[in-house]
Order: structure tokens, then C-alpha cells, then sequence
């Protein structure tokens, strides 16, 4: 159970292998017989079904071992990444995704994910550069002056809706908008602590830096307002 890697990959290289075979050797058998059915994406869904038995056996076994779970998951999404994008699988057929959307698997999947979130949260503001812009000698580029917390921040939430973006159910989906606006407000409480602590003085390095923080989460979030 904790190298679910070796199964995915292992048919991520079976679907590969036998892609021009089935092209050039078995669809035009199935089109001369008047089928409609596409051998290459029947052969991949078969393939995908197994791997949905497998891992419904698998995931009671390490639902509760945050490692383990986190890595399936991770691998779950890489494998799901490959299956679309370099397959040309198709989201109306069966996929892993509709497995970590079952309820008791999606839970799990939400607290870890808050979690590592929050522990990613506090590494960040407790970090020496986390009021240092990273671009700071580069002018052109740091025309907002963003502190390095805001910016990984940001990219945080970002890898977020990349992981869930795939869900096949718009409520799961919202689901995770909420854990995201949980994060938002958390880490607004923290530059409010942060920033009553420089009252004192309100033109130091670390208040403006607050500042731009502000600036930058607000412009990035209304840019991201389009994004349904």
C-alpha cells in the first residue's frame, strides 16, 4: 500500500505500449464492423476500472496514516494528470477521481489537506525572508513590493485548486472553495496579530510589508474572480 506508484505506473505504460497496436491493428476491424466503440479509450477504461477496485481495497487500509493517504492521493492525481493530457482519456468515462470523492475518502482527503495547509502557513511567517520580497533588487518586476509570505501564500492556495479542479461534482469542488476561504481568513488573522505588534511603528519595514501583502492577496484575488 505505499507505493501505489507501481501499479499506476505500470498502466500508464500499458495503455502507452499498446496504443499504436490498437490503432493501426484492432480500431479498423472495429470500424469495418460498423462499431462506434474506440479501442484505444476501451482499453484504457478496462485498465482504469482495475485500478478502482484497487484502490477501494487500498484506502480503508491507510486512510488514517497521513503519509500514506497524502502520497496515494499525490500519485493518484500525477497518474490522473498523465491519463488526460497525454491519452486523451475522457472525464465522462470512470476515473480515480470519482474514488477520493467518496465520502469518507473526500473527509479524509480535506483534513490532510488543511493540515499540511496550516503547517505550510506557519513555516512561511516564521521563516527570516518571509517580509522580503524575492524580487527586490529587480525593479521592473517588483513594482508591488510582495513580502515572500504573501507570494508562496498565493501559490499555496493556487496548488490547491489545481489538486481538487478535477473533481467530478461541483459540491465537492465548493467544498474545497471553503477550506480555501478558511485558509484566506486564517492567514488574515495572522498578519492582523503580526501587524498590531508594529503599531509602534507604522512606517517600519514589517508594517509596509503587511501592507503590500494586503494589496497583492486582494489584486490576485479579484483577478482570480473570473475564474468559475
Amino acid at each position: 500500500v505505499n507505493k501505489p506508484e507501481w501499479y499506476l505506473t505500470q498502466v500508464l505504460m500499458w495503455i502507452g505500449n499498446h496504443s499504436k497496436f490498437l490503432d493501426d491493428k484492432i480500431q479498423p476491424i472495429l470500424d469495418k464492423a460498423g462499431s462506434s466503440v474506440n479501442a484505444g479509450l476501451e482499453f484504457s477504461r478496462a485498465l482504469v476500472m482495475l485500478i478502482l477496485e484497487k484502490l477501494a481495497a487500498d484506502i480503508p487500509c491507510l486512510l488514517y496514516d497521513d503519509t500514506l493517504f497524502c502520497h496515494l492521493v499525490d500519485e493518484v492525481l500525477l497518474f490522473e494528470r498523465e491519463l488526460y493530457s497525454v491519452h486523451g482519456y475522457l472525464s465522462s468515462l470512470p476515473s480515480c477521481m470519482h474514488i477520493l470523492s467518496e465520502e469518507s475518502c473526500f473527509q479524509r482527503w480535506l483534513t490532510v489537506e488543511k493540515k499540511f495547509a496550516l503547517q505550510k502557513m506557519d513555516s512561511m511567517l516564521s521563516s527570516e525572508a518571509a517580509w522580503i520580497s524575492q524580487y527586490k533588487d529587480i525593479t521592473d518586476v517588483d513594482e508591488m513590493k510582495v513580502p515572500d509570505c504573501a507570494e508562496t501564500f498565493m501559490t499555496l492556495l493556487l496548488v490547491i485548486t489545481d489538486r481538487y479542479k478535477n473533481l467530478p461534482t461541483a459540491s465537492r469542488k465548493l467544498q474545497f472553495l471553503g477550506l480555501q476561504k478558511e485558509l484566506v481568513d486564517d492567514f488574515r488573522i495572522r498578519l492582523t496579530q503580526v501587524m498590531k505588534e508594529e503599531t509602534r511603528a507604522s512606517l517600519g519595514f514589517r508594517y509596509c510589508a503587511i501592507l503590500n501583502a494586503v494589496n497583492y492577496i486582494a489584486t490576485v484575488l479579484a483577478d482570480w474572480a473570473d475564474n468559475v
